[in-house]
């Protein structure tokens, strides 16, 4: 065991990104307890929403190890936001206060790919290490349930401060809301858009999330009054883009891109995915087949001046896994190890946007 003196002298080394002084001396260390499972830590950041807490986090366990040694490990790190004396009677509660990212997962249109995107990459970010949830926002086509093997669930909701809460699905590592959780998979969704926006307003305001690193998204192909509900609920940390790389497909990715770029919304687009970007049968792994155009994203990518995060061959195996629930980034298989690189390259795009850039703010519509 550690006493706490040396623990603290291990954490005054970490330093926050934005404020160029150590963890120690910003008083954003409350609780430390150190026993044989290991060392517990309680994070007080400043602000609720801190972007910089994943990153403050993977930084205290990798600079624990270093200053203490390789037997020095991290059971829990957790996150307590600060209590300001004379907020508790704030008028309106805010919204997702301990989700430090949220990302929305988009396409400009339907049928490549996004849902599978979305599910792969929370399983990613959650085998390394993240907490992650998944809200499936696609209220029409809600096909997240059936990925997670999870279609006859239906969530428990609990009453507490005469306010009803939504317990989400946790598998794989990932806490999961649908719309497809609340609806017989055989029945059409036929809702108004004020409905819609409503029900997806419940999932993110009464789901209880608890404390998140990532959120991701998983929104209707094309633009919608969904996406203009989610910018209107909560600040998005950024947006990414899934197309394929056939002309068509890149038409629409743009229309998203301009979209996320515009005046009203604002949010900044951490980057593209590329998927069925080539077919490899099994029998040959080695080969590609450009069936839908060889790099379509990579150029799209260059002209949009948006980073290329990732590109994701078309293989049995992932329609297979999406199709039983196994999805494939739950293996370390040639397609599972691309969904890890591709979390790999999110992480780094949200730290470098949440650097150089100002936190997102909620869209404010006043007609």
């Amino acid at each position: 065991m550690f006493s706490k003196e040396q623990i603290l002298k291990a954490l005054s080394k970490v330093f926050h990104p934005e404020k160029g002084k150590d963890i120690v001396t910003l008083g954003m260390i409350s609780e430390i307890e150190s026993g044989e499972n290991g060392i517990s830590l309680t994070i007080v950041p400043e602000k609720s929403n801190d972007p910089f807490i994943s990153s403050i986090r993977s930084t205290i366990v990798k600079t624990i190890k270093e200053v203490l040694g390789p037997n020095a490990v991290i059971n829990e790190i957790k996150v307590q936001p600060k209590v300001i004396v004379g907020k508790q009677h704030e008028k309106h509660r805010e919204v997702l206060p301990e989700v430090t990212n949220i990302i929305a997962v988009s396409s400009g249109k339907g049928g490549v790919g996004k849902s599978t995107i979305a599910v792969n990459l929370a399983i990613a970010l959650a085998r390394k290490g993240f907490s992650v949830g998944l809200l499936d926002a696609d209220v029409y086509g809600p096909s997240v349930p059936k990925m997670f093997d999870a279609e006859k669930y239906r969530p428990e909701v609990k009453r507490e401060n005469n306010t009803d809460h939504i317990i989400p699905l946790t598998k794989y590592g990932v806490k999961v809301l649908s719309t497809g959780f609340f609806v017989d998979q055989a029945d059409p969704v036929i809702w108004r858009g004020p409905m819609a926006s409503n029900f997806l307003k419940q999932l993110i305001t009464q789901g209880e999330w608890g404390v998140l690193d990532y959120l991701l998204v998983d929104l209707p192909p094309g633009t919608s009054d969904i996406h203009l509900t989610l910018v209107q609920e909560v600040p998005v940390t950024g947006a990414i883009v899934v197309t394929t790389p056939q002309d068509v497909a890149l038409a629409d990715a743009v229309k998203g891109i301009s979209m996320f770029r515009s005046d009203k919304i604002n949010v900044p687009v951490l980057g593209l995915v590329e998927n069925m970007s080539w077919f490899t049968p099994a029998e040959l792994p080695s080969n590609k087949y450009y069936i839908f155009g060889k790099e379509g994203g990579k150029k799209l990518a260059e002209k949009m001046k948006v980073p290329l995060l990732g590109q994701i061959p078309l293989i049995q195996s992932i329609c297979e896994g999406s199709d039983n629930g196994q999805p494939v980034a739950l293996g370390d298989s040639l397609t599972g190890n691309a969904f890890m690189e591709l979390a790999v390259a999110l992480v780094e795009r949200v730290n470098e946007r949440n650097k150089d850039k100002r936190p997102t703010v909620k869209l404010q519509i006043t007609k």
